[in-house]
Parts: C-alpha cells; structure tokens; sequence
C-alpha cells in the first residue's frame, strides 16, 4: 500500500459509533462532540477509502454494507486495545497482598488487634486477614499463611520462631483490690481466684512461699483470653502473662498483685511455610510482630 493511513482514533471510534446509533447527532452526544466533528471525521475516512459509508433516509444515516462490516472489525479492535490499556495500567499498580493469619484469641485481642493500625501504616500493601484458634497447637490443617500458636510446627518446610520469653503473675481489676485491701500474696488463698485449666495456683503459691494448692471450686477458663476478661471484670485474681497484659497495667486497668512470678511454660511461636509466594509480606510481617512484642516490657 503506497498510501500511508493518516486516521486517528477518534475518526475511527466516531465511525463505529455512528454506525451503531445510525445518527451523527447522537454520535456526537455519546462522544460529546459537535456534529460537524462527527461529519467531517467520517468524510476523512470516505476521502481514504474512496466510497461513501452512509446515505441519508430521512432522519436516519443508514451504514453501507462496506461501513458495517469495516464498523464491526474496528468495534472489535478498539475494544481489544482498551482492555490491553486497561490490563497493563493494572500492571502498573503496586499489588495488594493479603496474608491469612491463624493466632490465639489471647494474643490477638493483647498484641495484634490494637497494632492494627500500625501495621497498615507501616505496610500499607499489606492486608490481613485474620482467624482466631481457641486450640493450644496449630489447626489440623495449616491453610494460614502466618501461624501464631503455642506449639510449633515440626514439620519439613515449615519455618518457626519463638517470640520472647515471659513470665506469669497475679493480677486483678482495681474495683476487686479495693474491695479486698489489704490484698497480698499471702492472702491470695482466702479469696476468689480465676482458673486457667493450663496452669496451677500451686505452682504460683509454692514460688511465693505460700502453703496452698489450688482452688476446690471457682470460674475454670479454657483460654486466657476468657481469663483476662474475666479479670478486667473484676470476677478475681488471674494468673496472666506479663506481657500478655502490660498495656493493661500500664492504663492501670488491672494491678498487679505482690512481685512473684513463674515461667510462663508455654511459648509464642510465629510459624509459616517455606517458599510461600508471598514470602515478602510474611517476613516484613514478623518482624513486625518481633518489634511489637518486644516494646511489650
């Protein structure tokens, strides 16, 4: 072809949607044109292709059989070339990634749900996307992406970290001490004491001194984080981790009760799978999470 096509895209689109509405005047409308915009990009065209594309009955500008079928082959063309504008300014954008994290209801209502925010504003092409595990060890099925549990995942490829180690005290809701001052260690026995069924009072008693065992009767939890409600509710004194309720103490909406402590036994372990594609988010996750639990002091 020796002569070089000198059409633009909006002589071509005005083709097209002229040919469907069967009117310059709404062709013009649709694309906010004037119609002797509209009339004069169609003659460029019929000035190419040296034959007319449209005759005039009565209101209506009726396409040529030429004009139909050059007006669906371009229709298909235009379209074809908006979805590739389309898929490559989506390729543009940074994309979003969402992290499944599986955590203990303790810890999420402590140290992850109140950092929310300051995860988002650290990462903010991160999203999580979070399931609570009443259980002390990971779920049957390790679909999460991000495990946070008690017990770690012994299995090949998979990659598990210890959080810091902590220790357990008394703590109770200051409404309950003022109702029992002087409240002491030694005096721990007489009164209503909350239950873990994963810790024993016997152990805290015989690390402060105290000839006691445990409780004979008394609200018995599963989980601590049913425990640490019921503390903040004044219901007695908990046994509770001490990083578990730092924030607590610090707001003062829980004190603690005398300075002994015993080791927490059970661990905070970060768990994940190897060679997850989203191996970026999951590592600036935990160190995030590393950094959060360590202010924990």
């Amino acid at each position: 072809m020796t002569q070089r096509l000198r059409l633009n895209f909006s002589a071509l689109r005005a083709l097209e949607v002229a040919t469907r509405r069967r009117s310059f005047t709404l062709a013009a409308q649709e694309l906010h044109l004037t119609h002797s915009a509209i009339s004069h990009q169609i003659r460029q065209i019929e000035s190419f292709l040296d034959t007319s594309l449209f005759v005039r009955m009565h209101s209506e500008m009726i396409p040529t059989a030429t004009c139909l079928l050059l007006a669906e082959r371009i229709r298909n063309n235009l379209n074809g070339i908006e979805m590739a504008l389309l898929e490559a300014r989506d390729e543009s954008k940074p994309r979003r990634q969402v992290l499944d994290v599986s955590v203990m209801a303790d810890f999420a209502n402590m140290w992850l749900i109140p950092q929310l925010d300051a995860f988002s504003e650290q990462h903010p092409g991160v999203d999580l996307s979070i399931s609570i595990q009443n259980g002390v060890g990971p779920p049957e099925r390790h679909d999460a992406d991000i495990g946070i549990w008690h017990r770690r995942i012994d299995k090949h490829g998979f990659q598990s970290k210890k959080l810091v180690e902590d220790w357990v005290i008394a703590v109770c809701a200051p409404a309950f001490l003022d109702r029992y001052k002087p409240l002491t260690v030694a005096r721990l026995p007489e009164i209503p004491l909350l239950r873990f069924a994963s810790r024993s009072w016997q152990e805290f008693f015989h690390a402060a001194g105290v000839d006691a065992g445990d409780p004979p009767h008394g609200p018995m939890f599963s989980d601590a984080s049913s425990l640490l409600q019921a503390a903040l509710a004044g219901q007695g004194v908990a046994m509770l981790r001490q990083r578990l309720v730092h924030s607590c103490l610090r707001s003062q909406t829980l004190v603690q009760i005398g300075d002994t402590r015993i080791p927490s036994h059970l661990d905070y372990y970060v768990c994940w799978r190897e060679n997850n594609p989203k191996s970026d988010a999951i590592l600036q996750f935990t160190e995030w999470l590393a950094r959060v639990v360590d202010q924990a002091t």
